[in-house]
């Protein structure tokens, strides 16, 4: 093929095609190279332009073109390399030719490339050089975000280009190529997909299906409009203003319930000429802007003024001003108001009308004027009352068309935001003209009004219809109707009222107050007008109210139930009589047929049974369809439920500025099944639920706002309140106090019930009554309830009237500030969509993944530091000196360099004026450290009589005393135990844990200092440990003045040198055995990769009892003989700014510090930076800041700290992590020359599976990883997997392996049981490299290949911890990680500081400690169970609150999860609240 010279873009389409498909068989394996090569040469041999031979030698490429080549297979190979991430998932097996160029790295297309290899393959070498040829070793990345459809467009242009772009067109053609590849799906036995297991519930198939004829639209009877009403409103106000102008217009009931309060039609005219004249002309005379017609202005009036509301609302129409009624705001709990204040922001209102007395009641400001609301925008205020006359030629204006708005009605939508609905003039006429007709009211006749007069149905008979008709209307304030439920029924008795209007609440109160029933008339009634809207349950009320007040003369057919909407205003009425409307309909229906959308009758005496009645018949003039809830307007069957829909001259015509939704709600087509218009008519969502019956009767069933769609059934709120009310409800809430929604938890909504207990009610008591509920509501709706709250009297948010106000209440829930007294959640009930429990395949054998892996083209997870030679430290230097005993090591530095400075221990005294000086308590040089350490040898031998290889114990708080007491013991061949001496302030916990140590160790003696040694006596810690329990205790602070006779040398360097106890997360004590030969070869490692030496400062301000941090406190300073400046954490618990400021004092390049030290600094130095820059704290000094951890990076910390001291010169790049553990205490570093840390993402679901898949930042389910330091020289690392021993491939997590000469080797236990030594120091891969030992850390994690280079030029390999095995939480057969379980708990109140996870007999259980008010604690439950649900499928079974500082945290800032699971199954964590969920 190389002696063929063809240039692609000038051969005929029919042959590129050919090519191109030639190629797709290559890239997809389903022809070999050979075969390839053969067909290839035999498409392009007619077109072959034949050259002269040159000699240059057989086939050999010339040095450019080899480099070139070279070059080029290092770019592809280590691109495959680096994304291999994704080719796991390509389960297809290739030719052996095929899979050879694969493992190379070959041409093979790998999904997770990123663009940048596709630029990067672009521009090599390789690629610049030849015209028209491709070479077939060249891979080309894809963008992840290339779109087929651009890169066929490139392709179709690219045809026309000039002969010498035909290498481009032949580059978009594989790329094409590439793309036409099927994606295959996952290996479905080693990994599921989570989001394709969790699904939105299926709808049941055998469900009752609707089996009806489609509806057709159900006209009303046509209107006729007698001839006697007025034109207009205004009319209607001049004539009755004028002929009866002594008659009542509106009396309103004082506190007393006296109708003392009278406005009669005449003083009605005239104040609303005042208003009207007033408004238009004197009304920003003093800068403000005036009110024009057609302006939008409030009406802010109180609940109990209608008088001034009326005159404001009609001396509004007079002027041609579109008022807009609101309700009075209020600062204290007046939930909705900002929604308000930002509709009238949006309807542009400027002034507000309301009356001297409201005024007054508002908030002021200092300067004496209205305070600005919450959300409102800046109003002017126009004080209606005691207005001059305006001059008597003076006339209303002319009004404008009558399609322009008369009022905005405010209402809510599902969602909770507030709407203003607009009413055009004409809409407005037309409304008074129907319910004049169909309630068929005449002039004079009396009625009485409980309703909000300010919107809905007792604004549009109160307000209008009674001024339209002359009607006299007496209003009863909600305030009094709390006093005085009977109000309202006196009332009608005494005036003989023909009009009540009421809602079902009232008619039950007015049940309740049977004192008052004797003197109750209701003969003269004809219409008590029953206005609940959408609740099928005030059935009840009027059954019983008819039983109460028959006997006083109430008529059966005068209750009438009144269906409305604020988008459609009245949809219907039962309207009495007429006789073409006298039918009333009840109908016993199976509420499982509603909850499936259908109509079914059920038996009357049926649990699940629900009796409707109707709402009278359809409108006179309107037209009413029902139309499916959900998708495109199609209509129903006669038998289904759905969402009523009204045609008429009277509904409103959109939502002011939201033409989105106005055309969604206001201008609705409806459709038949197979989409064709049913009609030219345009209807108006009404937003209830209901049918048509026989005879154009109207029945409700409920409303899409209180409408809930659980496990593909549809529910109630007012059904699910009837049931709850049903369970003796007046023992325990208070009857009108519930409130039921549903709130979206994993692709399903969940039903949420909060009601207001009574006072009186006991803890217990209410927990007996909550199981009754959730048990009726379970076999009377077979649904299940996910939360069950009860809170205090009168806690839940109310509306202006008194309601429960959903929205709010529903916002409070969410946000965790709604303060229950009890909680019930039921996610086990409940959640039934959760994923499949993963099922692990003990078949699949390890040998079978490492082939498969090999066949995928997967990268092995390993990773290596440079490799340890002398020739990396410096040859003078390495033969002088001695390298396999530290103290060997320390008496050449004695000898050698006696007066250099090898530490220096701060406190947390800052002295001095600027610049500030951190005072230096100790100093210590090279041969003081070696005379005191042989006087404490001496001790140990004379006054101690211990003997070569006996055990010491070393309790000493963080200082040179330490390192001093750790080579004494050394120098005479003992063997040392660091211990963290007892707190001060918590003996009784840390006490027993010294002990524990000791006796574990068997030290034969203890090393201690004075201060320590009076602890250990004091009288608490005695009566815990007796004095004479402690093996012999020497105090070093008295020493003996002799000298040794001779330093102790070890036989051979595998000898111990030092024993490492520490206590792990899961509550473990475990030592392990140091030998002398590991202990230097960890110093030389240190010093190697952070280049220290002894002109170097290195700051420590960390633990140094165990691992790393005892290792650079006691080792490293005596190896590399820097100066180590210490500082003990607890000083910095003192004084927050003394790291920092030793830091800057002594320039130190070098700095390590713990997590806990961290985190001191980032909340005690919050806001201080400033202070310290000014002190002359610079951190610009700063190379390497370390810290010393055994657990996953906690980025948000470090990221945290960066930020916060990035003012004092800290570089970002200079904050790092390590790791460590206890077979190997160094693992990872950041060093001098390494590149920078590495974060990625990897997506949390494939994590639960063992799987490690990146993502992009931002990515749902993603957590951030980031790199814990460089591998130290000297040691490798694999990635097994725990169970089968097999190498990883570096898609997969899996356990940390990891040889190197400073691995410990082995436990130390009481006992002498090695049976765990060979699992953990002595491990092979069954996999892989069997012949290397490896040892086990227990720790998760993966391995990347990273774009950066290292110091040797290689790519470097970065290792990422995930978390301990031993920590993780089997559950649903997936591996969980506590930390990102409490991530997420954390995260979801502010109120939670600190968090904990465990598992309890397969239990979830969830420890918070809540930083607030003890009434907070319960808001915590129902938030905590509901985010681990959505960001991690599982479902929490105990939620435990309690006081901050609860949950055990060791020295090193780990949370010690398994003694708080035995204090909480021990009872001992003195919990705020214990919810266990059902």
């Amino acid at each position: 093929m190389a002696d063929i010279n063809v240039d692609i873009s000038l051969l005929p389409e029919e042959v590129r095609r050919k090519l191109a498909e030639l190629n797709l068989e290559l890239s997809e394996g389903d022809i070999t190279q050979k075969g390839f090569d053969k067909k290839r040469s035999k498409l392009l041999a007619p077109f072959n332009v034949q050259q002269p031979p040159q000699d240059t030698g057989p086939s050999a490429p010339s040095p450019q073109t080899a480099a070139q080549r070279k070059a080029h297979r290092r770019l592809t190979r280590e691109d495959n390399r680096y994304h291999s991430d994704s080719s796991s998932d390509d389960d297809s097996i290739f030719g052996e030719d095929v899979s050879r160029d694969f493992n190379r790295g070959g041409r093979f297309r790998d999904s997770g490339a990123s663009s940048s290899s596709f630029s990067d393959a672009g521009a090599s070498p390789h690629h610049q050089g030849g015209r028209g040829e491709r070479p077939h070793s060249a891979a080309y990345a894809i963008p992840g975000n290339t779109s087929r459809q651009a890169l066929a467009d490139v392709l179709q242009s690219s045809r026309h280009c000039p002969r010498h772009q035909g290498k481009v067109s032949a580059k978009i053609q594989q790329l094409l190529n590439t793309l036409k590849r099927p994606k295959r799906k996952p290996l479905k036995d080693y990994f599921v997909e989570e989001d394709d297991a969790l699904e939105a519930p299926q709808p049941d198939p055998n469900a009752p299906k609707p089996e009806g004829s489609t509806l057709t639209p159900v006209p009303g009877e046509q209107l006729v409009v007698p001839s006697g009403l007025p034109r207009n409103l205004e009319a209607a106000l001049q004539r009755y203003g004028s002929s009866t102008y002594k008659a009542n217009a509106v009396t309103v009931l004082d506190q007393n319930g006296k109708p003392s309060i009278n406005l009669t039609y005449g003083k009605l005219l005239s104040r609303t000429h005042k208003i009207a004249y007033t408004m238009l002309h004197k009304v920003g005379q003093k800068g403000e802007g005036g009110i024009k017609p057609g302006d939008r202005v409030a009406l802010v009036y109180p609940n109990n003024d209608p008088i001034s509301f009326s005159c404001g609302f009609y001396g509004c129409l007079l002027a041609g001003v579109v008022p807009v009624p609101v309700e009075v705001p209020s600062s204290r709990r007046d939930a909705g108001g900002q929604g308000i204040g930002f509709l009238l922001g949006s309807l542009n209102v400027q002034w507000a009308l309301t009356s001297e007395a409201c005024h007054k009641g508002m908030g002021k400001s200092s300067n004496g004027d209205v305070a600005n609301f919450k959300g409102w925008p800046k109003l002017s205020w126009f004080i209606t009352d005691h207005l001059s006359k305006p001059p008597k030629d003076w006339h209303p204006p002319p009004k404008q068309s009558e399609d322009c708005p008369a009022y905005v009605e405010y209402t809510q939508s599902k969602e909770g935001s507030t709407v203003g609905v607009k009413v055009t003039r004409s809409a407005m006429l037309c409304h008074c003209q129907t319910l004049t007709v169909a309630s068929n009211y005449t002039e004079g006749e009396v009625m009485v009004c409980v309703l909000d007069f300010k919107r809905d149905v007792g604004l549009w008979h109160g307000i209008l219809c009674s001024v339209f008709n002359g009607m006299h209307v007496i209003f009863i304030p909600y305030s009094l109707m709390k006093i005085d439920p009977a109000s309202w029924m006196k009332m009608i008795t005494k005036y003989k009222a023909s009009v009540g209007i009421v809602k079902s609440r009232d008619m039950h109160w007015g049940l309740l107050a049977q004192k008052d029933h004797k003197d109750v008339n209701f003969s003269s009634l004809r219409l008590l007008l029953v206005a609940d809207g959408a609740n099928p349950w005030s059935l009840t009320s009027c059954d019983a109210f008819l039983n109460a007040f028959q006997s006083k003369g109430l008529k059966s057919e005068a209750i009438c139930p009144y269906a409305s909407s604020s988008e459609a205003l009245t949809v219907s009425i039962r309207r009495p009589g007429k006789t073409s409307a006298s039918k009333t309909g009840r109908g016993i229906l199976s509420m499982q047929g509603l909850s499936h959308g259908v109509v079914r009758v059920d038996s009357e005496n049926s649990l699940t049974s629900l009796t409707l009645q109707d709402c009278g018949q359809v409108m006179p003039g309107a037209v009413m369809v029902v139309i499916k809830i959900d998708g495109p307007p199609v209509l129903c069957k006669t038998d289904e439920v759905g969402e009523l829909c009204v045609c008429s001259g009277y509904a409103g015509t959109g939502y002011w500025g939201l033409q989105g939704i106005t055309s969604n709600t206001f201008q609705v087509q409806p459709l038949h099944g197979d989409g064709r218009s049913a009609g030219d008519k345009m209807y108006v969502r009404t937003g209830l639920l209901g049918f048509l019956g026989p005879g154009g009767l109207v029945f409700v069933c409920g409303s899409k706002e209180g409408l809930m769609s659980v496990s593909g059934r549809r529910h109630n709120t007012d059904d699910i309140i009837a049931t709850v009310l049903a369970v003796e409800p007046m023992k325990f809430i208070y009857r009108g106090r519930i409130a039921v929604f549903s709130i979206p938890v994993l692709k399903d909504e969940r039903i949420v019930i909060i009601a207001e207990q009574r006072p009186d009610c006991t803890e217990e008591e209410s927990f007996q009554w909550m199981s009754r509920v959730l048990q009726a509501v379970d076999s009377i709706h077979q649904v299940g309830v996910y939360c069950l709250a009860l809170v205090p009297p009168n806690y839940l948010p109310k509306t202006p009237l008194g309601g429960i106000h959903l929205h709010e209440t529903k916002k409070k829930f969410l946000d965790g500030s709604l303060h229950p007294a009890n909680v019930l959640m039921c996610p086990h009930t409940c959640v039934t969509n959760l994923p499949k429990p993963r099922e692990h395949r003990p078949d699949v054998t390890p040998s079978a993944v490492h082939v498969g892996n090999i066949v995928q083209g997967a990268r092995m997870a390993w990773a290596q530091g440079r490799e340890l030679s002398i020739s990396d430290e410096d040859s003078d230097s390495a033969r002088k000196v001695p390298h396999q005993f530290l103290t060997e090591i320390l008496r050449w530095r004695s000898q050698t360099t006696p007066d250099h400075n090898l530490y220096t221990l701060l406190n947390s005294k800052i002295q001095g004026k600027w610049p500030y000086q951190v005072q230096a308590q100790l100093t210590m040089t090279c041969s003081q450290l070696h005379k005191r350490a042989e006087r404490i040898g001496s001790m140990l031998m004379e006054k101690g009589k211990l003997n070569t290889g006996d055990h010491v114990a070393l309790i000493y708080h963080p200082g040179i005393e330490l390192v001093a007491a750790f080579y004494g013991c050394l120098y005479v061949g003992c063997v040392p135990v660091t211990i963290r001496p007892p707190h001060p302030q918590n003996i009784s916990t840390t006490l027993p844990t010294v002990k524990m140590i000791v006796d574990v160790s068997k030290a034969s003696a203890i090393l201690t200092s004075s201060i320590v040694l009076k602890l250990l006596r004091l009288k608490e810690s005695t009566g815990i440990v007796e004095t004479k329990a402690w093996p012999t205790i020497l105090d070093t602070d008295d020493l003996p003045k002799k000298k040794l006779a001779a330093i102790y040398r070890a036989p051979t360097p595998e000898m111990i040198c030092y024993l490492d106890f520490s206590v792990s997360t899961t509550g473990m004590l475990a030592g392990v055995k140091m030998s002398h030969a590991a202990a230097t070869a960890l110093c030389r490692s240190i010093k190697l990769q952070c280049e220290f030496y002894p002109s170097r400062d290195v700051a420590l301000c960390l633990d140094p009892y165990c691992g790393l941090g005892f290792g650079l406190w006691c080792l490293t300073s005596i190896y590399s003989g820097h100066h180590s400046i210490l500082i003990a954490p607890s000083e910095v618990e003192t004084n927050p700014a003394v790291w920092h400021t030793a830091v800057s004092n002594y320039k130190v390049r070098d700095t390590f510090c713990s997590y806990g030290v961290m985190e001191l600094c980032t909340r005690g130095l919050g806001t201080s930076t400033a202070t310290l820059k000014a002190r002359g704290v610079n951190l610009s000094c700063v190379r390497t800041c370390c810290v010393i951890a055994e657990e996953r990076p906690r980025i948000h910390l470090t990221t945290s700290f960066t930020k916060l001291f990035a003012n004092l010169g800290l570089s970002p790049r200079a904050v790092s992590t390590s790791f460590g553990c206890r077979v190997n205490l160094g693992m990872c570093l950041q060093g001098a020359s390494c590149p920078d840390p590495t974060t990625v993402y990897v997506d949390l679901r494939a994590l639960r599976n063992d799987r490690v898949t990146l993502v992009e930042k931002g990515s749902p389910h993603s957590l951030c990883v980031m790199e814990s330091g460089k591998l130290l020289p000297g040691v490798k690392v694999v990635i097994a997997n725990p169970d089968t021993k097999g190498q990883c491939a570096d898609s997969h997590l899996g356990e940390i392996w990891v040889h190197s000469p400073h691995n410990a080797t082995g436990y130390y236990t009481i006992y002498g049981d090695e049976s765990l030594h060979a699992d953990h120091f002595d491990s092979h891969l069954a996999t892989g490299d069997a012949r290397l030992s490896y040892a086990r850390t227990g720790f998760l994690g993966f391995v990347r290949r990273t774009e950066l280079t290292q110091s040797d030029g290689e790519r470097h390999d970065a290792i990422f911890v995930v978390g301990a095995l031993d920590e993780t939480v089997m559950l649903r057969g997936m591996r969980y990680h506590p930390i990102d379980i409490e991530n997420t708990v954390s995260r979801s109140h502010r109120k939670i500081c600190e968090c904990a996870v465990f598992t309890w007999t397969n239990l979830l259980v969830v420890v918070v400690e809540l930083e607030g008010n003890e009434n907070e604690a319960l808001d915590l439950v129902p938030l905590v169970t509901n985010v681990v649900l959505e960001d991690h499928y599982l479902i929490v079974g105990v939620v435990v609150v309690v006081d901050p500082g609860i949950i055990p945290i060791n020295s090193r800032g780990e949370k010690q999860r398994m003694h708080l699971r035995d204090g909480f199954l021990a009872d001992q964590l003195d919990p705020i609240y214990v919810a266990y969920n059902m």
